[in-house]
């Protein structure tokens, strides 16, 4: 059976995601079988596992960090939110319904089983667990109904390292005040501090760290510096809310970006992940934006995934963007929609069962001749396809991606697909194209990653701009080089010897 170590942070935001990346790096370059693990995770940003199945994607980056395939049994319960007061559950990989926070506040109580059948299936195939925490585990208010905190410790057995970012200020309070609300039991789990994103003088921090230790008795493990230009998939939307730009080049050469992508960033936006690769090209700025007038001087408008397609619709509608979405496409500009952003894109949407929110219907921007209509039923699939020729970007060209979506969208006669698709041993086609063609479509989550598609696709953006085009990059390596050097940054700047010596218990 496996050994556990858990990282718990004094809040959200602190570098849990990131810091269990890095562990999971860390043994597997030592030798380890280990995988990551996370009772339940609250996001948008989700993906679908071989066998079909939906799971949050910082367990999916820490399974690519840990050298293994993802499976959901990394992450037992992902809750997508819908509403200010609700969302969609998925449990072990599958959708059980939606709930309100109440609702679900009473259903939770019944999944703890699921949760240790799934910890027990990864501890019998690996060597070690790293399990991520959530928010605080001393919210009292939620005490009584987090188990994805300390109760997950005591289930595995596991000691926990507790994290604190000092880039957001008081980090000695933070950590102190954690400590302080936990019970006994809880607090004896404790068996390290690290503290995340420090900027600076590492020896002004020095009476700090013993200060901790004198208070609490508890070793600082280290200091983790700030960094930047280490490309690791981001958990949610804080990067987003945090800054209009994204990407992990550098400022000297967004700066010399030729290639414009903005993204609009929907109040209910999901798997932004899907423009990552985008953003890592050297001549590519992705840009997301909130009003109509920040719109400009774009190459390509993309309209993401959304968890609540009508309402999100209904929003570009109110504030003015649809219109300027609009505008955009009849002058010139190319218009992408990804998944609920395909459906955006189409002339309406049905959702007879309210699947997808409250409204049974929505008449579509109308840039695609295609309507959709929501299904009880979630698609939820890995595929392989191949683009269609257009003169947007060269047919026949490799693409993987995988779909998750509610809705089944129909093509009116004559509206060329986007990509074959061949799945269970049979072709279909998905997405649309436009007759112009400057607008187009798909179901494909993940279709950039694929490095000879989005080659395709900007070569063609930069042959209408009379652009120089490049050798295709490969995203997967890009990846790869930045868990190494995730790792080689903590290695250096944490203890592990110590580490070692706390997962296995001396």
């Amino acid at each position: 059976m496996a050994k556990s170590i858990m990282i718990q942070g004094t809040g959200s935001g602190v570098g849990k995601s990131v810091l269990c990346a890095a562990f999971c790096r860390i043994f597997f370059q030592d030798g380890l079988r280990a995988a990551p693990f996370k009772s339940q995770n609250m996001s948008l940003n989700s993906f679908v596992t071989r066998d079909g199945l939906e799971m949050a994607r910082s367990q999916v980056v820490q399974a690519e960090a840990a050298g293994i395939e993802p499976s959901a049994d990394m992450n037992p319960l992902l809750l997508k939110p819908n509403s200010d007061t609700g969302c969609q559950v998925v449990l072990k990989g599958k959708v059980i319904g939606d709930y309100t926070a109440a609702e679900y506040g009473t259903y939770q109580r019944e999944v703890w089983g699921a949760i240790q059948e799934c910890h027990g299936r990864l501890s019998r195939d690996h060597d070690v667990i790293v399990i991520e925490g959530a928010g605080s585990p001393a919210e009292v208010n939620l005490k009584d109904r987090d188990f994805v905190n300390m109760r997950t410790a005591e289930m595995a057995d596991a000691p926990v390292l507790l994290a604190a970012d000092i880039d957001r200020g008081g980090v000695f309070a933070s950590l102190v005040g954690t400590l302080e609300l936990l019970e006994p039991r809880e607090r004896a789990r404790i068996k390290g501090f690290i503290i995340n994103k420090f900027r600076g003088d590492i020896s002004l921090l020095v009476p700090g760290l013993d200060f901790l230790h004198n208070r609490t008795g508890i070793p600082v493990l280290g200091v983790v510096p700030y960094f930047r230009d280490v490309y690791i998939q981001e958990e949610d939307g804080v990067p987003l809310e945090a800054s209009a730009e994204f990407g992990v080049r550098s400022a000297e050469l967004r700066s010399k970006s030729e290639i414009e992508v903005v993204v609009i960033h929907l109040p209910h936006i999901s798997n932004f992940t899907d423009f990552d690769a985008l953003a890592a090209e050297p001549d590519v700025r992705v840009r997301y934006i909130h009003s109509p007038s920040e719109l400009n001087d774009a190459d390509v408008l993309i309209v993401p995934g959304s968890k609540n397609t009508i309402g999100d619709l209904l929003y570009l509608r109110e504030t003015g963007m649809e219109q300027r979405i609009k505008e955009f496409a009849a002058n010139g500009g190319m218009v992408a929609g990804i998944c609920g952003g395909y459906q955006m894109l189409g002339t309406a949407i049905r959702d007879p069962f309210m699947v997808d929110g409250f409204i049974r219907e929505a008449e579509g921007m109308g840039l695609l001749p295609v309507t959709t209509v929501m299904e009880k039923e979630k698609q939820t699939v890995q595929v392989a396809a191949k683009s269609f020729a257009s003169n947007l970007w060269a047919g026949d060209v490799d693409v993987k991606g995988y779909e998750i979506h509610m809705g089944r969208t129909t093509r009116s006669e004559g509206t060329r697909p986007a990509f074959h698709v061949h799945n269970d041993g049979g072709t279909r086609e998905d997405g649309a194209v436009s007759s112009d063609p400057r607008a187009w479509g798909t179901y494909l989550h993940g279709v950039f990653d694929s490095d000879g598609f989005r080659k395709s696709f900007l070569d063609g953006i930069r042959r209408r701009k009379g652009i120089e085009t490049t050798a295709a990059g490969s995203y997967d390596r890009l990846k790869q080089e930045g868990f190494d050097k995730l790792a080689a940054i903590v290695r250096s700047n944490l203890n592990m010897k110590k580490v070692y010596d706390i997962l296995h218990g001396k």
